[in-house]
């Protein structure tokens, strides 16, 4: 019968002898593996970063080279639930088995959501979301900023609000992608053009609703630092009520929706005019007080005389206290008519800025898949076409094309 004699190992010798058991085993050449960081710890020197990885019952020690650690998208911190791929090794020095880290991933919480709270808290320690750097919005803009997309329905909110709220104010739209690869490059540019020509009064920026990946161009950093040095005044207005971008903290204003952003840069057309027609009212009532004060100094001034004057001085008096009554009558309802008319006129004018004004002489609002038609060069035969009319809409086919020779 054999018997099997007890090989005698060094310290060293079983520790490599059980590292190459571990490193030839194949399923603990690449793992998955879960838990809680625990102890994190990066050397200041090498980069390189050590903790434990810990469950309800059991810790195992880790390693994370500086190479796999600089390609982080976040910043690990201990009591973090984490996903780890990793090899299984040996320190054959302390005769400890380690993970050898080479991707980690949050457990829970997505990556987006955690690089937009890190960003977050640096970008605000760093004073860009200050309420004391936001800009006042002007009360009355002769020319408004929108950055959007030129197809979305967020423009088309934008320029319904503002046609009927204030149609004097002129709008320049800056064309731009509002998700994907490009659209945070296109936006800082939109936001730079409008600081550097000062054309517009006030900025508009935003787009419709979407999860965090598509509004995630509005989180973007080089986004953030150009609206905070813009020297127009920014309205943020980025999805629905309940997104929430980088883009609105550093905005002097955040709208809960394009359509309120519109809202917001404007004034109302009809407050205004009653507004107006309280300020004529004020200056009649004025007026006519005034009248009447120079009415009962009129009688006053006859009693006197008829008590102290001869009668022909009276008559003198009288005729020209008469006179004098008369002028001032005429005068003041003079600028009373003159205030009405100007009034009137000025209401007119801004009934013609009404855009539905000009479809009651006759004319009609052409649209082609919601683009609006201002050239037969933009119509193919087929192309079905939305007539708006001053009094409703209808439908038409393009039937024949005939440019003008």
């Amino acid at each position: 019968m054999n018997h099997y004699t007890p090989k005698v190992f060094t310290v060293s010798q079983l520790n490599s002898h059980i590292n190459n058991l571990i490193s030839n085993d194949p399923e603990l050449g690449v793992i998955f593996i879960e838990g809680e960081l625990s102890n994190l710890k990066v050397n200041a020197r090498s980069g390189h970063m050590y903790f434990s990885l810990k469950d309800e019952n059991s810790v195992v020690n880790a390693v994370m080279f500086k190479w796999a650690a600089q390609s982080l998208r976040f910043r690990p911190e201990s009591g973090m639930k984490v996903i780890l791929r990793a090899s299984v090794t040996v320190y054959e020095p302390m005769g400890q088995y380690q993970l050898r880290v080479e991707d980690m991933q949050p457990d829970g919480v997505g990556v987006l959501a955690m690089q937009l709270e890190q960003l977050k808290k640096r970008l605000n320690a760093e004073g860009l979301f200050a309420p004391e750097h936001k800009q006042p919005i002007p009360r009355y803009p002769g020319t408004i900023g929108v950055i959007t997309s030129p197809t979305g329905a967020a423009l088309r909110d934008i320029l319904n609000i503002l046609s009927r709220r204030y149609p004097c104010a002129e709008v320049v739209l800056a064309p731009v992608l509002v998700q994907g690869d490009g659209a945070p490059e296109q936006l800082v540019r939109a936001v730079d053009a409008f600081s550097d020509s000062g054309i517009a009064d006030v900025i508009i920026i935003g787009r419709g609703g979407g999860s965090m990946e598509d509004l995630w161009a509005f989180n973007d950093e080089s986004l953030v630092r150009a609206i905070y040095r813009c020297r127009t005044p920014v309205i943020s207005a980025v999805g629905h009520e309940t997104d929430t971008t980088l883009c609105d903290f550093v905005s002097d204003l955040r709208a809960p929706t394009p359509s309120a952003a519109a809202e917001l840069a404007v004034p109302d057309r009809d407050e205004l005019l009653s507004s107006i027609y309280a300020a004529f009212d004020y200056a009649s009532g004025m007026m006519h007080k005034r009248i009447s004060a120079y009415d009962s100094d009129f009688e006053n001034l006859h009693r006197l005389v008829l008590a102290r004057s001869p009668m022909p001085s009276i008559d003198h008096h009288v005729e020209l206290i008469r006179s004098l009554y008369e002028r001032a009558a005429n005068a003041a309802e003079y600028t009373y008519r003159y205030s009405v008319d100007s009034a009137v006129k000025l209401y007119e004018k801004l009934d013609l800025l009404n855009p539905v004004s000009v479809l009651t002489r006759g004319y009609a609002y052409l649209t082609h898949e919601d683009r609006h038609i201002r050239s037969i060069k933009e119509l193919s035969v087929g192309d079905m076409l939305s007539v708006r009319l001053s009094d409703g809409t209808a439908s038409a086919v393009v039937s024949e094309v005939q440019p003008e020779e």
